[in-house]
């Protein structure tokens, strides 16, 4: 990357990037972070006081999934243990990806016999999924920036399992501003979506745990080659959030007057011939189904 390509770092690196993010909350030197950060999300129904990283990927599956997975086996103030998955997650499928997910820490948990003596003692299991930039699937209107989701009686809206759960931040709807925040929540909500924009800590947040979190996340303080992953990590972000922006109104403009559906495979077509998105890069783009980006493409061929 050549000096005038470089994108131009702040003060503080984003955290929502990949390598930020990991340098941030997945180490073990850094593991009071992350604990912070969940305490602050479960807002007093958990209280975690101590984590272990498990496995951080899927075997097979890492290319597809995209993004920062962290498993983790958590234990409470109370001595209960728990599982959680915290999740950087693509938007295709998201809804079905986290199920799936969701699914598969619990089914790990069996063991290979002895069933009957194992009585399917379950740990409660919870997927945590941020959202950078992107909408709740189907979240209609809402202008709610956290999403906590059980299973529950379609009738009458009981608690029917509450031992899985999961939670999405929807980042995008987080508005407050640095006088408003009242919560830990909201200081970690603030800090995940405006850091790199900061030129110093916030008075809210000067508390010892945040203290250590601008203190590591400072620019100055990377290596050269953490710099070099850390700018093209950044340039790789604005580079898709332009290619998306553009693709969107050239989308919206030829989608008015051909309804909602051809308004969208004109995003998809935009990020395909313009950009060169391959199909999954396009479906998490334009929130959409591999299929649909297949059909687009498809489409496109035939026209050539």
């Amino acid at each position: 990357m050549t000096k005038s390509e470089q994108p131009i770092a702040g003060r503080f690196i984003d955290p929502l990037l990949d390598f930020s993010f990991k340098r941030i909350f997945g180490t073990e030197p850094n593991k009071d972070l992350l604990i912070a950060l969940l305490n602050g999300i479960f807002q007093g129904r958990k209280e975690i006081v101590d984590l272990v990283f498990n496995k951080n990927e899927y075997a097979g599956d890492t290319e597809e999934i995209g993004g920062v997975i962290f498993d983790l086996t958590c234990t409470a103030c109370n001595g209960e243990k728990f599982i959680i998955e915290v999740q950087r997650s693509a938007l295709a499928n998201l809804k079905k990806r986290m199920l799936y997910y969701g699914s598969k820490l619990i089914s790990d948990q069996a063991p290979k016999g002895k069933r009957k003596e194992w009585d399917y003692a379950i740990p409660e299991v919870y997927v945590i999924v941020l959202m950078d930039g992107f909408a709740m699937p189907s979240g209609g209107h809402d202008d709610r920036y956290l999403h906590d989701i059980c299973l529950c009686n379609r009738d009458t809206g009981e608690v029917f399992y509450d031992d899985l759960g999961f939670i999405y931040l929807e980042l995008r709807n987080f508005a407050k501003e640095e006088s408003e925040l009242e919560t830990d929540l909201d200081g970690w909500l603030y800090v995940l979506k405006n850091m790199s924009k900061l030129k110093k800590i916030p008075l809210y947040l000067r508390k010892p745990i945040f203290e250590k979190l601008f203190n590591i996340a400072e620019y100055s303080k990377l290596t050269k080659e953490e710099k070099e992953m850390y700018d093209t990590s950044l340039k790789r972000k604005l580079d898709t959030a332009g290619a998306l922006e553009y693709a969107r109104r050239e989308g919206e403009e030829k989608g008015i007057e051909k309804g909602i559906e051809k308004g969208k495979a004109s995003v998809v077509a935009n990020l395909i011939l313009d950009f060169g998105f391959d199909d999954e890069q396009a479906a998490r783009a334009s929130q959409t189904s591999i299929d649909f980006v297949k059909n687009v493409r498809s489409a496109l061929e035939k026209k050539k």
